[in-house]
């Protein structure tokens, strides 16, 4: 008898130990919990920043090139409708289309750096000379564009697009050399190189009317 109890006494006191044991090993194998990750920082405010640093050269640069993109377009518009060969009409839709976007992007970042519009702003001072079209300024070249015709329109009209590319290649390199902001100086980089293109374009469509 005294055996029997013995061995439910030893029994008992092993079972106790074992459960103890594997508590003891759920305690260790549970993964300690890792501390919170820090908040991000928000970098708004300096990106903001940086879009609206900007100097005189970056404002004048957009109310001047808005301007001359307005004349562009309407240029465009009007081979559009009147142009006599196909290749004109699509280079003409494709300046039009391109330009557009280009416009709207400039007004936003007038607004931005709190600057007045062309339409708004005392432009008397600036360099129109990029506005010259073989002599002629905007409203001339309008002029003589809409009393022409047939393979006669397209001539002058490939002629003097390819003179106003140039003005807006020159604006934007002396752009390059003075202005401070980036988007802007980007989207000289990009006019210089999408005009270049365009007046290659050009010079091989006089070649073949």
């Amino acid at each position: 008898m005294r055996t029997t109890t013995q061995r439910r006494l030893a029994a008992t006191a092993t079972a106790l130990a074992l459960a103890a044991g594997l508590t003891a090993c759920s305690d260790a194998a549970e993964p300690t919990a890792e501390p919170p990750a820090p908040a991000a920082t928000s970098t708004a405010p300096q990106v903001e920043e940086e879009a609206s640093e900007h100097n005189d050269a970056d404002t004048e640069y957009a109310q001047m090139m808005i301007v001359h993109h307005q004349g562009a377009i309407e240029m465009a518009d009007l081979a559009v409708d009147k142009a006599d060969s196909e290749d004109v009409r699509a280079l003409a839709e494709r300046i039009s289309a391109a330009q557009g976007p280009e416009i709207d992007e400039m007004t936003s970042w007038l607004q931005a750096w709190g600057e007045e519009g062309p339409q708004d702003a005392d432009m008397g001072g600036m360099d129109h000379g990029a506005m010259d079209m073989g002599g002629m300024d905007m409203g001339s070249a309008m002029t003589e564009l809409e009393g022409l015709s047939g393979a006669e329109f397209d001539r002058a009209f490939l002629e003097m697009m390819t003179e106003h590319h140039r003005g807006a290649i020159e604006m934007s390199e002396a752009h390059l050399v003075d202005g401070a902001n980036a988007e802007a100086r980007e989207l000289a980089r990009e006019i210089i190189d999408d005009q270049t293109r365009e007046i290659t374009e050009m010079e091989n469509l006089l070649r073949d009317l």
